[in-house]
């Protein structure tokens, strides 16, 4: 996501380089390139010129230090207008009450049912929370079978009522049970339209109305650029919802939505949805967006999928066996299915600064990617995993056979095996020495 947007302003701040300072006329040539790469980004027309007439005030005013070129202090000046308009800080959702409620709105076709299920994972695995999710949506014949199917897919309950095409005694209905049964989530998945139309309105109002939800989320799919930011518009002056959900972000390369919708509407963005699966599901940090648009990555973000998928006891005992020596292929595979629930290798890669640059034109499928290695590992009998070492020429042929691959293939990954095994067991011995040596100073 934000592909476009990031190539567009890398070439405006180019301008400024080899300045000696900032001066009007640099700066009015790098804001004029930085609105049409606003305006290409399909962020409107109203936004781009407030933006960049912000980032004018601000660049002619700054006092730019010695140490710091102009190229870079207007970096600096456009991240924390970025961060501004998409706004500040990251804002949670409500899910206090007895039971809380929240309520999820939008169009047909933007996400809203997919991403109830994926609200509802996040709270059970997230917040440790029970959730009850309620198919209210009766307009759509599919969509109770759909919530059904993704309720038992994550674990959660769904609460329906056959034959009922009242949206609001089910909501009701389901708050009570969820009352009477100490659940303490009540995710209500509302109807949409293909269009904004009055009967789509005075329903989601009178829902609104009945179960007074502690939290009203919008949704919306971001790959319709303005069409979404106006959409959100009508509907927050009919319901005043809380937040914004974007959805289909992995497929929006613009990002014109994400950076207008919080100054047009008011409302902060809560979460964006990031593909198919349950776990794609991202808190929505401004600043963090930020620093991907202007190519700066997103470690922290990295690093928190990362500790989301390694608990600490399998850290520990996997570090115990690296400096023993022991690590084996059972381990390495095992790792292997790890970093895959972390999420699309690409948009991980794209987090750590400088490399998101260096593969936007490369293609990388996460199940092309690990497939073969994945196939000769389970191609080697239990023994052989925690043994590489009795592997040979016989066996590798076997396990070639086996796996659909070729010789070179088998012999290519032991050796990368091996030169991994070597690198990871003297890291972890050297993190070791170097503790030993600070306990002796002490």
């Amino acid at each position: 996501m934000f592909e476009n947007l990031s190539e567009r302003l890398e070439r405006s701040f180019k301008i400024l380089k080899g300045e000696g300072k900032i001066s009007e006329i640099n700066v009015a040539e790098t804001v004029k390139d930085i609105r049409k790469a606003l305006l290409d980004a399909d962020v409107s027309f109203k936004v781009a010129k407030e933006f960049c007439n912000t980032v004018k005030d601000k660049a002619i005013g700054a006092n730019v230090l010695t140490a710091v070129k102009p190229q870079q202090m207007m970096v600096k000046i456009v991240h924390d207008e970025l961060v501004s308009f998409m706004g500040d800080q990251s804002t949670d959702i409500n899910i206090k009450g007895n039971p809380a409620v929240v309520l999820v709105a939008g169009l047909n076709g933007s996400g809203k049912t997919t991403f109830s299920g994926k609200l509802a994972l996040h709270i059970k695995s997230k917040r440790g929370m029970k959730v009850l999710l309620a198919a209210c949506d009766t307009f759509r014949p599919a969509a109770i079978e759909q919530l059904k199917v993704l309720g038992e897919q994550i674990g959660v309950p769904v609460y329906t009522e056959d034959g009922v095409k009242d949206p609001v005694r089910i909501a009701q209905n389901a708050i009570a049970k969820a009352r009477s049964e100490g659940i303490p989530v009540v995710i209500v998945d509302t109807a949409g339209r293909l269009a904004v139309d009055d009967e789509l309105m005075d329903e989601i109002s009178t829902l609104h109305q009945a179960v007074k939800p502690t939290e009203t989320l919008f949704v919306v799919d971001a790959m319709t650029g303005q069409d979404a930011v106006e959409t959100a518009r009508i509907f927050n002056e009919r319901l005043d919802f809380d937040g914004v959900v974007l959805t289909k972000m992995d497929g929006d390369t613009r990002g014109g939505a994400a950076l207008s919708i919080k100054y047009v509407v008011g409302k902060p963005i809560k979460f964006v949805s990031t593909g198919e699966k349950m776990e794609a599901l991202d808190i929505f940090h401004p600043d963090r967006v930020a620093d991907r648009i202007l190519g700066m990555g997103d470690v922290v973000s990295l690093v928190e999928k990362a500790q989301e998928q390694f608990d600490e006891k399998q850290a520990r005992e996997l570090r115990k066996k690296l400096s023993r020596d022991q690590f084996t292929l059972q381990d390495f595979y095992n790792q292997i299915q790890q970093v895959k629930k972390m999420g699309n290798i690409k948009d991980l890669a794209s987090m750590i600064p400088g490399v998101g640059k260096a593969i936007k034109d490369v293609d990388i499928d996460n199940d092309k990617a690990f497939k073969a290695t994945e196939a000769i590992i389970l191609s080697m009998t239990p023994y052989e995993r925690e043994h590489p070492d009795v592997i040979n020429g016989s066996r590798r042929k076997r396990i070639a056979d086996g796996s659909g691959t070729s010789l070179p293939e088998v012999n290519r990954l032991l050796k990368q095996f091996e030169g991994t095994r070597k690198v990871m067991k003297g890291a972890v011995n050297g993190t070791l020495m170097q503790q030993m040596r600070g306990m002796r100073r002490r």
